[in-house]
């Protein structure tokens, strides 16, 4: 794939097109893009706004046009399975903070200042996001302090330019966002652009599809002795975590299944408020045609015939058995598709083993797999600049320092299995190792060394002891 800059040169060389038409273009197509309106969507079902929600209520008119019906029940259920799973997915690996292990012990705490709680904080959200999105975006940058930080951007503001089909390395990156601004006394949204590249920033406001640039400065700014430098990194300031390889949000995968499952709900909701009152036939009464009879069935529940004179009444029966066969296999359905653990199975019933646990989290534990990766790949892009700004500031040089990233998996377990498994290890695997597994620990080094203190405690209560007991035998 082409970089930007041979793009440039080929669209110069053979089309008058300028950075600012690229940038409108981009802007246009990812504005009407699939990409991010699933963006949009994952966010609205993450909140429980379901598409249930816009749903009326139709019949045919006297023109055969569909128009609403506003006295009959229109009940609109949405449910949230999407919040749920997502919230399950971060639970599961990113509710205990990650560890950040490196052997050398000034490098270690230089890292635990920059992976402080605040960042372990916005790194669950970045987690949310890209699951909500198929991917998340933090920006480097510093703050007025002068201090290196971090913060998140919202995934739909964000257009990559990538320099390679595996989407690693940013060529460009351009950023679509939306300030409210106060002009004497009237408060609008007014839209601004920034362009990211190697060679800076440009800064553009946008105005019903036009640009207009209001500034170009670098990546950030240092103090020397001349006064205050403008300086670029060598790479883009913006780092993505993915959901998965393919950047595809999770609302792709089970929205449908939530959307008939919303439906169907709502439906019998709307038939067990309705249908207790039944459908009236009036006997020799004619006069009506077709569309009004279609009409009438689905607005006033009358049926008018041409016979003998009389009214009668048609009770219409739910078929409970197959809509609850329906809703239950559509929810199996969504946990199946959205690799989830469905907590209000059977299978919970009787404190299952942990053999049978890990059976019921494969799916989430695989789905977990795979975002682990990628935040994984996510942060050790992050670890180059943080190690850049280390360098750049007399601070060390530990660009080739390893640094091993350990996420901590929250599973169910069977905690009584799991103590007796941990007691039985002792002596054949290192007290580390059955720390780290042990269920109720929260910190591993943390319990390690308090368990150091007590045994050196008891030891020293033992020596004092021992002291004391043959200075009372001496004669």
């Amino acid at each position: 794939m082409n970089t930007l800059q041979e793009i440039l040169e080929n669209i110069k060389a053979n089309a008058p097109m300028t950075i600012e038409d690229i940038i409108r273009t981009e802007i246009a197509a990812w504005k009407s893009s699939q990409e991010r309106e699933a963006m949009i969507e994952g966010k609205k079902y993450y909140l429980n706004k379901n598409k249930i929600l816009g749903h009326r209520r139709t019949t045919i008119d006297a023109n055969g046009n569909k128009v609403e019906v506003r006295n009959l029940a229109n009940n609109r259920i949405p449910h949230g399975f999407f919040r749920k799973l997502v919230d399950q997915k971060v639970g599961y690996l990113l509710s205990r903070p990650f560890m950040v292990e490196t052997e050398k012990e000034a490098y270690q705490k230089l890292l635990d200042g920059y992976f402080d709680k605040g960042f372990r904080r916005m790194f669950k959200n970045l987690g949310k996001e890209a699951i909500k999105c198929g991917k998340a975006w933090l920006q480097v940058y510093y703050n007025e302090d002068g201090q290196l930080a971090f913060k998140q951007i919202p995934s739909e503001e964000g257009i990559p330019l990538w320099k390679d089909a595996a989407h690693t390395e940013l060529d460009a990156f351009i950023r679509v966002y939306t300030a409210i601004e106060y002009e004497a006394q009237t408060k609008k949204e007014v839209q601004y652009v920034e362009f990211w590249s190697l060679n800076g920033v440009r800064v553009y406001q946008g105005d019903n599809g036009g640009l207009t640039k209001i500034g170009e400065r670098s990546h950030f700014s240092a103090v020397g002795e001349e006064g205050e430098i403008g300086m670029n990194w060598d790479r883009i300031p913006f780092i993505c975590f993915k959901y998965n390889e393919e950047e595809q949000p999770l609302i792709e995968m089970i929205k449908a299944l939530v959307d008939d499952y919303d439906k169907r709900i709502s439906d019998n909701s709307n038939n067990l408020e309705d249908l207790p009152n039944g459908i009236y036939v009036v006997k020799n009464y004619s006069g009506t045609g077709g569309e009004d009879f279609r009409k009438n069935i689905s607005t006033y529940r009358v049926v008018f015939v041409d016979n003998e004179g009389g009214v009668d009444t048609i009770t219409l029966d739910l078929d409970t058995v197959a809509h609850k066969a329906h809703i239950e296999q559509l929810r199996r359905d969504i946990y199946e598709f959205g690799r989830g653990v469905d907590t209000q199975s059977d299978k919970f019933g009787n404190s299952p083993s942990g053999i049978a646990l890990r059976f019921l989290y494969s799916d989430l534990d695989m789905d977990a797999n795979d975002l682990e990766s990628e935040f994984q790949a996510g942060l050790e892009q992050l670890l180059w600049f943080i190690d850049t700004h280390l360098a750049n500031t007399n601070q060390g040089d530990y660009m080739d320092e390893p640094v091993e990233f350990i996420f901590n998996r929250d599973i169910l377990i069977n905690e009584t299995e799991a103590v007796k498994n941990a007691k039985d290890s002792v002596g054949i695997i290192s007290d580390e190792t059955i720390v780290a597994n042990h269920p109720w620990p929260t910190n591993t080094k943390e319990e390690l060394q308090r368990i150091k203190k007590e045994q050196q405690a008891d030891q020293k209560r033992f020596d004092q002891g021992q002291y004391e007991g043959l200075e009372e035998e001496t004669p």
